[in-house]
């Protein structure tokens, strides 16, 4: 087969036209030539799997490129799953469920602080023990960017890291019959927003970013490998279009649409309009398949499915779980197909027919039989009795769940400055359960209208959210810890209800739902910290590299500059309180212990696998109390 690689400059030459118009703030990306001859052979059934970095991990949330690839092919019932995750590279691709983080031997010889121990642990599979559950006939495989950012130096350690990989892949039979088709496609180009915010120009970005797209080229000819310049067409296009990314390196919807559009003409020499008349419901179908496989291959909670916490009780429920997840994503593979050719298909009689979860008994014993638990929950003045205040305080009722349903496990809760206390609830903590409905957690909006010290309205701010562990209020929105993602949620109409929701971070850990970011707290400058427990792993990709976090600690963000710093690396199980003092000095409540800390002496920069010292407790021993959940500094004008 005849390997066709194309910049956009040549689709120029060859009488390509690309037209981008702006209709109702969608851009829509079209050809009218005749198909090109596709890089790879696309064959019935074909499982693809797609390998990367962030680039190729926030593809799933908006489902452009699947969803062209199977109209494409439509009758191809392709298997399509996304691999991907922020800061992988060839060689290096860390997970909270391993043991190691590399994705084959010999693959620690191309680093150098990345290999220091991290101490994850865990019996999830290796990336090549998926690729071969999954029997990939076809690799596509997105590297550079993080890598970039070590410049001139790493340059030729990337391009060795890059034939190591090629020469293992190749050397694979994942299908249990041939070696793969592998695709690379490098990093994107970095986008101008300077006039716009206090971001990057990129001109060093760029240059770096051009060295390693080159460097890639030229490891796929010598191997004759297909290659995809997307950093020369996506410059193209950056120039061309308005804006297309959300922060320089992060391509917006509009930035995806077009990008995938390149994406799938250089793969298949075909294009698809996303203006075609079933367009949006395959790409629905794409999505909701999407969400399932994110929660198998992302697993939530996974450090009871598959880490250091799986036993004792992981085997009492999580196999069965997993069995039913990625049951319920095959039927979803075939409601897509149903979908493409117009064929009937009831999803919900499908997923009936999935495996039936066993009872699980619970390990919680009552004083009656031997514990130290008590069933019964007070509410109103009954715990109000319970409960003694230090000399010159008291505390008053202002909402419970009798009043409020909605008011489910509220874990982070904030006055605003209309007096209103926002909540944020998650109901279906520690993690959405195979089989039941979809996650529908809710930040909701609690007020007094009648002054009576007592809520009496409820506004639901926003919802279908998945365990909503921070939030946090600024100008521009709310920003929402979900999962692996931070997410700012936006009214734009003024009806308190978020109307508009944006990903602006990807690739935090929610290997242990309760350690992930939270305690969301705004520095004096505006700067949101997060807090972050111990057994997480985190990799994001940012405008300023990577941001790699291991183990416990603090992140700053600040969104003046979309930047994002890994500020504290701490060794915290459950960092549940951070609060600045009146010299803006951060200090934090880690609640094992509990002990309170002093968090400035740890704020230096960190090094991937170890821990910073954290400081000595403020807290005198025989004020020790546990279980503690919050902090902040009482004062007034008095």
């Amino acid at each position: 087969m005849k390997k066709v690689i194309w910049k956009t400059k040549e689709i120029l030459n060859k009488g390509k036209i690309w037209m981008l118009m702006m209709l109702s703030s969608i851009f829509i990306l079209s050809s009218c030539s005749n198909s090109t001859e596709p890089i790879i052979d696309i064959g019935k059934g074909d499982h693809i799997m797609l390998i990367g970095n962030n680039l190729c991990s926030r593809m799933m949330n908006y489902g452009y490129f699947e969803t062209g690839l199977q109209l494409t092919y439509t009758d191809s019932m392709l298997y399509v799953r996304n691999m991907c995750d922020g800061g992988d590279t060839p060689g290096f691709r860390p997970h909270s469920g391993r043991d190691t983080p590399w994705a084959f031997d010999g693959a620690e010889a191309f680093q150098t602080e990345l290999a220091n121990p991290s101490r994850s642990k865990g019996h999830l599979e290796y990336p090549d023990e998926w690729l071969t559950r999954h029997k990939a006939d076809i690799i596509i495989a997105f590297f550079g960017y993080s890598e970039s950012f070590e410049g001139s130096d790493g340059l030729e350690i990337y391009k060795d890291e890059l034939q190591a990989f090629i020469d293992h892949t190749m050397a694979q039979q994942y299908n249990g019959e041939s070696a793969p088709q592998l695709v690379l496609v490098s990093p994107i180009a970095f986008e101008d927003l300077s006039g716009q915010q206090d971001l990057p120009q990129g001109d060093d970005i760029n240059s770096n970013l051009k060295l390693y797209t080159d460097a890639m080229k030229m490891v796929a000819d010598a191997n004759q490998v297909p290659f995809i310049d997307a950093y020369t067409a996506s410059s193209s296009m950056l120039t061309k279009s308005s804006q297309l990314t959300i922060d320089g390196s992060q391509l917006n919807d509009e930035g995806y649409k077009l990008f995938s559009s390149f994406l799938l003409e250089n793969l298949t020499g075909e294009s698809v309009s996303s203006s075609s008349s079933n367009f949006a419901s395959v790409k629905d179908a794409v999505l909701e398949k999407n969400w399932f496989w994110h929660n198998d291959y992302k697993s939530p909670n996974g450090v009871h499915v598959f880490g250091r916490r799986y036993d004792p009780f992981g085997p009492d429920n999580y196999p069965y779980e997993l069995d039913k997840l990625r049951e319920m994503t095959a039927n979803r593979d075939t409601a897509m197909w149903a979908v493409l050719t117009g064929s009937d298909y009831n999803l919900d009689e499908a997923d009936k027919n999935t495996t039936v979860l066993p009872e699980v008994n619970s390990n919680y014993a009552t004083r009656e039989n031997g514990g130290n638990g008590n069933p019964e929950y007070l509410y109103g003045e009954e715990a109000l009795v319970k409960i003694k205040t230090a000399p010159g305080y008291k505390i008053e009722l202002f909402a419970s769940e009798r009043e409020f349903e909605d008011l489910a496990n509220p874990v982070q809760i904030s006055f605003d400055n209309k007096g209103r206390l926002w909540v944020a609830t998650m109901p279906t903590y520690p993690h959405w359960k195979p089989g039941d409905p979809k996650p529908n957690d809710k930040i909701i909006i609690l007020e007094d209208t009648n002054g009576d010290g007592r809520a009496d309205k409820q506004t639901t701010f926003a919802e279908g959210l998945h365990i909503p562990v921070g939030i946090e209020f600024a100008p521009e929105g709310v920003y929402v810890s979900q999962g692996t993602d931070l997410v700012l949620y936006t009214d734009t109409d003024g009806d308190d209800k978020a109307d508009k929701k944006e990903v602006i971070m990807s690739g935090f850990d929610d290997h242990d739902t309760h350690h992930v970011i939270s305690a969301f707290c705004a520095d004096p400058s505006g700067a949101l910290y997060m807090g972050e427990g111990v057994f997480l792993h985190t990799n994001v990709e940012t405008s300023y590299g990577p941001v790699r976090g291991t183990n416990g600690g603090f992140y700053r963000y600040s969104p003046q500059r979309h930047r994002l710093e890994r500020t504290a690396q701490l060794s915290i199980p459950n960092p549940w309180g951070i609060a600045f003092d009146e010299w803006g000095q951060p200090i934090f409540a880690e609640t094992s212990g509990p002990d309170v800390r002093w968090m400035l002496p740890g704020t230096v920069k960190p090094r991937y696998g170890q821990a910073t010292h954290k400081s000595v407790s403020i807290i005198e021993d025989d004020h020790r109390v546990r279980p503690t959940s919050g902090l902040e500094f009482v004062s007034s004008r008095h």
